[in-house]
């Protein structure tokens, strides 16, 4: 009989086994199944033992003795696994876990690894005979080699479900990604420095937190800025009266307070909770100043003439909204207000203003709105203009006054712009991304970073030829010298189209006659209002920056300008080809290497193993 047949038996009484023991309810067809199973694997081995006899034939009693040894650790290990199971409470009476547990432990874990030890080298014999069959004699070296390779690969695979069990009992999580408390901003520092009333922060943890040591660092660096920043710490539970007040009802917390004003800060007690808290504590911190620290004024956003909304309420204009703009106005601790002509546009601009948002317009306004901003500008108004060259319109009557010409002809660049799909196209050639900047205090902090604004399909703005007197306009963003003025929208550089740096955002001042800075004109005119939209300020912060750091030098707070600090792990962008280059370079490039490498030494001549003849030998020769 082959060797295989006996082998396969094996096999077949193993998978008897493993369905009665395994798939199988208790009960009858469990017996019989397991029994049969057991039957199977004993006849194979017992039909090894005459095999052993057979005259003539060494090479063969060598090879039948590793089988029979290999097929008497498969018996081993189903003895093994007897102690351990339920089979053995119906001799001893109980279950071996109950008075031994270790040791069912130990054998439950073994008895697997004695069955690969002793199945995979079977296998690995069994085919390396079978590649033998009409040799007059077998290699014994390859069988050899074949049962070593066997126990390695089980080996192997008994070391791989041990680190997997250990890992799995021992599973501790240690979170190495980087981690850092923020640090106070400049703006932060700068809004401390210019306190004029004493600012109490209250620091609400228990003692010997985590957390606590890492917000006592962040107020003790913030406390050089200005002495007039008092910092203390208290436990929530000791001073119950103190919280009450603060309305604090438990430790975790950061108050602010300046006078009867307060606000607070969660943070929380468990450091690997309060992460996130901590990477923006000072945009948190920074939002509570301003809420407390600066009087509350209002700011009007003009309407009735086709402007970007707040929210998505009109089906017909399908433009991005503007809700984001808004409440950073109200983060800043401004009221926000619409402005149209039932609320007095025509007639007067409200003496509570703080400034007019103009943003998107798609209709002129009329000649009685364009008088009352001129008469709000001639009182010292502020001003931000954000226009579009999609409406056709060069606004003449609110640039005019402010010395700004607009042109309403949508902007291209086909060497530098900014993608907003996977695949590239065309159109995306009118999103113009660029780091021009002058030294115009709108763009201070702007410039010093190396983020860009990006505008979708913006106009040029330019100087007007004539404008009022004393009115100085600066061009705070240029486009990059490669932009030319697509006026076929082609988005294609052609002769008639000019390739120039045009401006993109102008800053207007206008001095008074009284020579007062509060009743100095200031006005940020943008040549594209989707740069202010949702969809642009959640993604690029250089836009974000234009429009914080803009709106306080309009209002004549450049002393706040600054960053915000944030330890916020900022997302990995990459475009479809760099995607596809680290994919296809993963698969192929690096493989192509390794087999070069290959390839090279592989071709190298080897040195000869015999010395060359010395001359001497070669002469007596």
């Amino acid at each position: 009989m082959p060797s295989f047949l006996l082998s396969s038996a094996l096999a077949a009484g193993l998978v008897f086994l493993w369905v009665g023991e395994r798939l199988v309810e208790s009960g009858t067809t469990r017996g019989v199944l397991s029994g049969l199973g057991l039957l199977l694997v004993l006849a194979a081995t017992v039909a090894r033992l005459p095999r052993r006899a057979v005259k003539g034939r060494d090479d063969l009693k060598r090879v039948e003795t590793c089988l029979l040894g290999l097929h008497g650790g498969v018996l081993l290990s189903l003895l093994l696994y007897v102690l351990q199971s339920d089979a053995w409470a119906k001799v001893a009476g109980a279950q071996l876990s109950v008075g031994w547990p270790k040791l069912a432990g130990v054998l439950g874990a073994l008895w697997p690894a004695v069955l690969v030890t002793a199945l995979i080298p079977t296998l690995l014999v069994e085919l390396s005979l079978t590649s033998m069959t009409k040799a007059p004699s077998l290699e014994l070296g390859r069988v050899r080699e074949a049962m070593f390779s066997g126990v390695g690969m089980a080996s192997t695979l008994i070391f791989a479900f041990s680190m997997q069990y250990v890992a799995a009992q021992r599973d501790v999580v240690k979170d190495l990604s980087y981690f850092r408390t923020t640090r106070p901003g400049d703006a932060t520092k700068n809004m401390v420095k210019s306190l004029d009333q004493p600012l109490e922060v209250h620091l609400f943890f228990p003692p010997a937190n985590e957390v606590a040591t890492q917000v006592q660092l962040y107020f003790d660096e913030l406390k050089g800025s200005s002495p007039k920043l008092e910092v203390t710490a208290h436990d929530q539970a000791l001073e119950p009266t103190l919280a009450k007040e603060l309305s604090v009802s438990g430790n975790g917390t950061v108050v602010l307070r300046k006078g009867g004003k307060k606000e607070s800060v969660y943070v929380g007690l468990e450091l690997e909770k309060a992460r996130t808290q901590l990477k923006s504590l000072d945009q948190e911190v920074q939002k509570r100043l301003l809420q407390i620290a600066r009087a509350r004024r209002t700011v009007y956003l003009t309407a009735g003439h086709g402007e970007r909304l707040q929210d998505p309420g009109n089906q017909a204009d399908q433009r991005a909204t503007i809700d984001l703009l808004k409440r950073t106005l109200v983060d800043q601790n401004f009221d926000v207000r619409t402005l149209s002509t039932a609320e007095g546009l025509a007639v007067e601009i409200p003496r509570d203003a703080a400034a007019v948002f103009v943003i998107g317009p798609t209709q002129a306004f009329s000649e009685p709105e364009a008088q009352a901003l001129q008469a709000y500008e001639q009182r010292g108004g502020r001003l931000f203009i954000a226009v579009d060259p999609e409406a056709g319109l060069d606004m003449k009557e609110l640039l005019a006054p402010l010395g700004v010409a607009f042109t309403p002809v949508t902007l291209a660049n086909d060497k530098v712009y900014a993608r907003t799909s996977a695949q590239a196209s065309p159109a995306d050639r009118k999103n113009i991304g660029t780091r021009s900047y002058s030294s115009h205090p709108a763009v201070t902090y702007l410039g010093r970073s190396s983020d860009p604004v990006v505008m979708m399909g913006a106009g040029a703005l330019d100087e007007a030829k004539q404008h009022p007197a004393n009115t100085s306009v600066d061009f705070a963003v240029r486009a990059d010298h490669n932009t030319f003025n697509d006026v076929n929208n082609n988005f294609e550089a052609d002769p008639n189209e000019t390739r120039q740096a045009y401006g993109l955002v102008a800053a207007v001042s206008r001095r008074s006659a009284s020579n007062k800075a509060e009743e100095e004109l200031r006005a940020l005119v943008l040549g594209d209002s989707d740069c202010v939209a949702d969809v642009m300020l959640t993604q690029v912060r250089g836009n974000q920056l234009l429009v914080v750091d803009g709106l306080k030098w309009l209002l004549g707070e450049e002393q706040l300008q600054g960053t915000v600090n944030t330890e916020q792990d900022a997302p990995m962008l990459r475009s479809h080809q760099q995607d596809q280059a680290w994919f296809y370079g993963s698969m192929f490039a690096g493989p192509v290497v390794v087999l070069a490498i290959g390839f090279v030494a592989r071709r190298r001549p080897k040195k000869s193993a015999v010395a060359p003849a010395s001359p001497a030998k070669e002469a007596k020769s």
